[in-house]
């Protein structure tokens, strides 16, 4: 039974959702910016990370982070194909989904789900959920990932396969339509432990959880921003606003690595906040 903060996100969804049909042609204004050029120039932002001497790997760990596809109208699915791309061609070990899968009706998640089934990296794929998806049909998106084979972590941690089996992925759920639990989220982890969430704000929650890198997105980086990146119009959230972009040192804590996401959301626009995949090596 969705929450009443669910609830009400989900009508003002249903509604911009009818406004943006009608303001893009039904999908087609995505389609003439994309060959124009304004959906951005998907790239590749790279991170490694050094542990401690007492949890360094047997081997490199190289992680593949994507977010924020908004799926539906205002992006054109010619951006998945030059993600899904890249992503082939890193041969990441595990790749990590942070989220805002849909703008719009849940099914419009099967335009994803047929390249993840082709995308296999050797220890899996994992996400989390976003408020775009805690506000539609998020059980549809979870079928829909499962059978393409994504695990969805909810406030959980799964531990990955050997020689990477000192390392969890720790999944948490959503900070503003979901119900987030730092208990549950690293209940179990083991001494590695990547945190997985969609928005920066979820650091609120951690209640004095430790990990060593974390992932979100949710700020698309503005999404339209001045030549220096700068948003014209900050991300909501407390932490969104501080932590639109980039990688950020988290007193007493790991780093946290923000993206600036794939699709478009609201408008099939992007100025200086180009899409991105994110590759983090971890030793």
């Amino acid at each position: 039974m969705p929450s009443p903060r669910q609830q009400r996100f989900s009508r003002c969804l249903h509604f911009i959702d009818t406004l943006l049909g009608a303001a893009t042609l039904g999908g087609r204004l995505s389609a003439l910016s994309y060959r124009i050029g304004l959906h951005g120039k998907l790239g590749v932002t790279r991170h490694t990370l050094a542990l401690p001497p007492e949890r360094r790997l047997a081997r490199p760990l190289k992680i593949a982070f994507a977010s924020d596809f908004h799926a539906g109208r205002s992006t054109h699915p010619a951006i998945f194909d030059d993600l899904f791309a890249r992503i082939a061609s890193e041969q990441p070990d595990v790749l990590l989904l942070g989220g805002d899968y849909i703008t719009g009706p849940a099914r419009h998640v099967a335009v994803l789900c047929e390249r993840l089934i082709d995308c296999r990296p050797p220890l899996g794929k994992f996400a989390v959920f976003g408020n775009h998806d805690r506000a539609t049909d998020h059980k549809l998106i979870a079928r829909r990932f499962k059978q393409a084979g994504v695990r969805m972590l909810v406030n959980r941690a799964v531990m990955l396969a050997p020689p990477f089996d000192t390392v969890s992925v720790c999944g948490m759920d959503d900070p503003w339509t979901g119900a987030p639990s730092a208990a549950g989220t690293f209940a179990g982890a083991r001494p590695v432990r990547v945190l997985l969430m969609h928005a920066p704000d979820g650091l609120l929650g951690l209640k004095g959880q430790r990990y060593d890198i974390g992932f979100a997105g949710h700020t698309h980086g503005g999404q339209i921003a001045l030549p220096d990146g700068t948003p014209i119009v900050m991300p909501q959230g407390p932490l969104s606003r501080p932590y639109y972009y980039g990688r950020f040192p988290v007193r007493g804590n790991g780093d946290l690595i923000v993206t600036r996401g794939v699709g478009c959301g609201g408008i099939p626009v992007r100025i200086n906040a180009d899409p991105e995949l994110v590759i983090c090596t971890v030793q």
